[in-house]
């Protein structure tokens, strides 16, 4: 999946996508980079709201797990269970959410669990950052369930 694929999937399937003009940077198979304005995601202190930065993070996980299950030949619902989010520095122009993959080891565990049960978790890190610098961290914990064969 190229990385207009993804965009394009994300603005037909996730329509907060669209609304905050995410745009799909980067797309390869061990990280997803996205990308938004401050405009349609600003709050009355013309800094990015937290909740679009959270949103953002949210998108560059899923979408690296959505991607790497379907290069796999796997389909999967993809649920997130749970998630945390640190604010470390206010954001006032575009802004970038890179989500890498987990190691090989937990990438390798999830998807033998996947195809051996038919639903696993595993979680994924993702770094914001803002001019270059680190802005917020966030890591959310995935299920995936119902394995196909693609």
């Amino acid at each position: 999946m190229t990385p207009r694929d993804l965009e394009q999937y994300l603005h037909e399937h996730i329509p907060l996508s669209k609304a905050m003009q995410v745009t799909v940077v980067a797309r390869d198979p061990d990280r997803v980079v996205l990308s938004a304005p401050l405009a349609p995601n600003a709050n009355p202190h013309e800094t990015v709201f937290g909740g679009s930065i959270s949103a953002a993070a949210m998108l560059a996980a899923w979408s690296l797990l959505h991607t790497r299950l379907t290069s796999s030949g796997l389909s999967a619902s993809l649920v997130l269970k749970r998630n945390t989010m640190s604010y470390e520095a206010p954001i006032s122009g575009n802004f970038t959410a890179t989500a890498s993959t987990p190691d090989t080891k937990a990438w390798e565990a999830f998807t033998r669990m996947l195809a051996q049960r038919g639903r696993a978790r595993i979680t994924v890190p993702v770094v914001i950052e803002y001019r270059g610098r680190v802005a917020g961290r966030f890591e959310g914990e995935f299920v995936a369930r119902g394995t196909t064969r693609t």
